[in-house]
């Protein structure tokens, strides 16, 4: 799972260093000087980034992704996931500070659960909720639902 996140990872950024035409149907305007080739280097240098991801393999259980979250113990990290998940559901904040609120903790508990060696379902949640591309306020709701229960299950 942990190569699934890296690769979302890569692909976002990779997302951000394509420049777009806002006009599809028009031809890109030619760039002078060393500047024109700059989308195809850039292509060239992704290319090799994504071309080399699968040589790199799974993380190893202890260690952090790099550029990734920080991974806290284990106990902690579930925490500061319940705050965000209480904060989402209690609209405490603007849907996009909420969002990153909840990506951030979900981020930080996937880092964790690999470092701490854990497979639960809370970490199987936390898993599946970070590939997701779109997040919509009723999908933060779902998922903040299913984090407190799974919380409130794990405490019993």
């Amino acid at each position: 799972m942990r190569t699934v996140i890296q690769a979302m990872r890569l692909i976002q950024v990779m997302r951000m260093a394509i420049p777009l035409n806002p006009r599809p149907l028009q031809a890109m305007p030619r760039r002078q000087g060393r500047a024109r080739n700059l989308p195809l280097a850039c292509g060239g240098m992704l290319l090799g980034l994504a071309a080399s991801l699968p040589a790199l393999g799974p993380a190893p259980a202890g260690g952090a992704v790099m550029g990734g979250a920080r991974a806290l113990p284990y106990a902690e990290s579930v925490q500061v996931t319940r705050k965000a998940a209480e904060a989402v559901l209690a609209r405490s904040g603007a849907e996009s500070c909420l969002r990153g609120k909840l990506t951030n903790a979900l981020l930080g508990l996937s880092a964790s659960c690999g470092a701490a060696g854990q497979r639960n379902a809370l970490c199987e949640l936390a898993d599946q909720a970070v590939v997701q591309l779109h997040w919509p306020l009723s999908f933060m709701d779902d998922t903040s639902r299913r984090l407190l229960e799974l919380i409130k299950d794990a405490e019993a």
